[in-house]
């Protein structure tokens, strides 16, 4: 039977004390370690190329929705055994993060998930999270870990209210807690102080060669009050296309074997993507 861990870690981070409550079992500590050892030998020059590399390791990880929602409180999960497309990303990233500094340790991946996850790289409570992706991109953009890259290859700007989850709170366990809900509502008001820009399919197939490989790909929509439902990385193929490496809700992580722009015409409600370089 699988144990799982709930404790708090303490890391000295420069002249800082860092604390978390985190969530793992001991299986997936162990996985996080030997993660690390199964990419310490890649180096590539460019952050896309050395982020899909790493990518890659995880091809064929079964594809497991709402791995976040564990527990009765947030707190930082951490599982390698079954990726959602937004953990799949954030872990990816994390692993690189870590690898760039040069210290392969479960402490240190934990902490850089927790500064890619959370607002402000900090966990504070369930609406701290970055639950719509154009925050997620916006709000890692000012850590400096990515850059919206959408306007500079011809997205143009669109008015759309956010609001999925305050107008779909049964969906959300956790919004059955008042004061969840309320910092929710707080969040999606703020948002609609943020441009939203969109790379249409059209301007997309105009200059896929702009795209490169380790940008993160968030699919917009056309659904009322959501702004992305799918993520992954770019990566150039053997066809020289575009293609997605993702975690896919039809099974696993897996690189799409139709280009991109084929890819998206497939998807139900698309109305484009959203690019972000890693930096």
């Amino acid at each position: 039977m699988k144990t799982y861990l709930k404790f708090l870690f303490f890391l000295m981070t420069g002249s800082s004390l860092w604390a978390q409550q985190i969530i793992c079992s001991t299986e997936n500590k162990e996985a996080v370690n030997q993660k690390f050892q199964e990419i310490e030998n890649l180096n590539n020059a460019l952050v896309g190329e050395e982020l899909v590399a790493i990518g890659r390791t995880f091809l064929g990880t079964p594809y497991v929705a709402k791995t976040l929602e564990v527990g009765q409180e947030e707190s930082l999960v951490i599982t390698l055994e079954g990726l959602d497309c937004t953990t799949y990303v954030e872990n990816v990233l994390a692993f690189g993060m870590a690898k760039e500094d040069n210290d392969p340790s479960f402490e240190t991946f934990a902490k850089m998930l927790e500064k890619i996850r959370y607002r402000n790289g900090k966990l504070k409570g369930y609406s701290s999270r970055l639950h719509y992706f154009t925050e997620w991109i916006s709000n890692n953009e000012e850590k400096g870990l990515v850059q919206n890259i959408t306007a500079a290859l011809g997205g143009t700007e669109i008015d759309k209210t956010l609001n999925f989850m305050s107008t779909h709170r049964d969906l959300y366990p956790y919004l059955k807690d008042e004061k969840s809900f309320q910092q929710i509502q707080k969040t999606e008001k703020e948002l609609q102080k943020q441009p939203l820009c969109i790379l249409s399919r059209e301007m997309l197939s105009m200059n896929e060669d702009l795209i490169h490989t380790g940008d993160i790909i968030a699919l917009a929509t056309s659904i009322e009050g959501l702004d992305v439902t799918h993520t992954g990385f770019a990566i150039k193929a053997a066809d020289g296309r575009i293609h997605l490496l993702h975690a896919s809700s039809s099974g696993a992580v897996e690189i799409s074997t139709l280009p991109l722009v084929e890819y998206l015409k497939g998807i139900k409600k698309n109305t484009g993507v959203i690019v972000a370089r890693p930096l």
